[in-house]
This record gives structure tokens, sequence and C-alpha cells, in this order.
């Protein structure tokens, strides 16, 4: 019986010790991110995953998203726990964070799930740029308001109930 504990503790160990073993960093170089943006059709609002990687008992995604002016989008809450960061590469405008979504819609197929609006009353209203990063919590209200020009940015989405799709 003595003998079945010490191996069982030495399995339990090497198991805990392969556990801990550090994961492989990912790499997302600028050019590719600059080569995801370009191929992206230019006549709609396209957030898509450019990689989405395991990070040992969650996912983090980093996504590639193209705005044209004339389509800043809705208000829209995610319904979800996973927070944005948003970090703006080219281009600007305001964005609307946090109060109330105005006038709720359906969600149009094309897009994520999750409340709709026209706009938000009683936000936080910051007009950002080249270089910002932004923080936006899970089920946090957001809205373009409206664009400088078209606008590409990177939003790294951590998923910590793993639900995003490798790639």
């Amino acid at each position: 019986m003595r003998r079945l504990l010490m191996v069982l503790a030495c399995l339990a160990a090497a198991g805990s010790a392969r556990a801990q073993e550090p994961l492989p960093a990912t790499d997302v170089t600028a050019a590719q991110m600059q080569a995801f943006l370009n191929a992206l059709p230019r006549n709609e609002i396209n957030d898509l995953p450019v990689r989405v990687v395991d990070v040992g008992g969650y996912r983090v995604g980093v996504f590639g998203v193209f705005r044209p002016k004339d389509q800043p989008g809705d208000a829209i809450p995610h319904e979800t726990r996973t927070s944005e960061v948003y970090f703006i590469l080219d281009g600007g405008g305001t964005l609307v964070t946090g109060g109330t979504i105005v006038n709720p819609k359906p969600v149009p197929a094309n897009r994520s799930p999750g409340p709709r609006g026209e706009k938000i009353e009683g936000g936080v209203t910051r007009h950002v740029s080249k270089g910002d990063l932004i923080i936006i919590p899970g089920r946090t209200p957001h809205w373009w308001s409206s664009l400088d020009g078209d606008i590409n940015y990177m939003i790294i989405r951590p998923d910590p109930a793993g639900t995003m799709k490798l790639k």
C-alpha cells in the first residue's frame, strides 16, 4: 500500500509539473495584421479573428476590425463576460461607452448577438485616434457615434469561457 501511495504521489507530481510547463508564445506581426486588414472587404463592417490561442485554461483572440466611415454601427453590449481591448491602428472617431442603449432593435443576420440600439445616452464620450487603447469590460454598452474616416483597429479578447474557435 505504501508503494502504491508513493507511485500515485510521483504520478501526481509529474502531472502537475507538466501542467505548469509554459505554453509557447504566439506572434502577430505588424505586417501580418496589416495584410489581414488590407484583405477585408471595404464596403462593410468587419470584425474577424486573426488568431485565437489556448493560453492554458482559457483562450485569447486577436481580431482585426475595419469600419467604413459611413457605417459607425449600432450601440451594443456584448452578452458575454469577455472584455475587449481596442487598439486603434489607423483613423479615429468618437467612441461612447457605458450609459443606456436607446431604441433597442433586432440583431442583423451577419452581426454578433446581443441587444442593439441606435445610440447611447448617459455614457462617457471620447475621441480616439491612432495609438489609443480602450478597455471595454464585458456587457458594457459601446458605440461609435461618428468616425473621422475609415478606421482600422485591433481587438484583444480574453475568453474566460474558452468558447472562441481556435485559429
